[in-house]
């Protein structure tokens, strides 16, 4: 076999469809362009990014503004000093709101900052590593309570996705 004598298998190539030689045929008059309309004039291709006349998307972004993250929880913190000051034995963040340390309605963590010299049982929402060590070698125990999302993250806010 020589070069020469290649050729693709039959039946696997197909001749390009001819476009725009008069009605006789299909492929006439608006050549598979459809009837008016953007994608029916010239090249009927519009500009990357264009959005139809709408203000695109790489210009309503703002530039060099950082970035915010609609996933972020946002934590009240309280260390292990203001726990020991509150003199109890059990800390929830029911206590915490009522000892006037955090808000109700917010995810507490629980922070390494100061020392804690009674055995305190501790439920919050995050615990740090060091403020967790501290407590357990003071003889308590830390209970970590769930977030109220099922993924995790709370919901964007002004979004369609918030009924979910």
């Amino acid at each position: 076999m020589r070069v020469d004598e290649l050729s693709p298998s039959p039946g696997s190539t197909k001749a390009r469809k001819r476009v725009g030689r008069g009605i006789g045929g299909k492929g006439g008059k608006t050549a598979g362009a459809g009837t008016k309309g953007q994608q029916s004039r010239g090249r009927g291709k519009v500009a990357r990014g264009f959005e139809g006349g709408q203000m695109p998307l790489k210009q309503r972004v703002p530039k060099l503004k950082g970035f915010n993250n609609p996933f972020r929880i946002e934590y009240s913190p309280v260390n292990l000093d203001q726990i020991a000051a509150l003199g109890e034995s059990s800390v929830s963040p029911e206590v915490l709101v009522a000892g006037g340390l955090v808000r109700s309605g917010t995810f507490v963590k629980v922070l390494g900052r100061g020392e804690i010299g009674t055995a305190v049982s501790v439920t919050a929402h995050a615990v740090s590593k060091s403020a967790e060590a501290a407590i357990v070698a003071a003889g308590g125990s830390v209970t970590l309570l769930p977030l109220p999302y099922k993924s995790g993250r709370p919901p964007v806010k002004g979004n369609q996705f918030t009924n979910r």
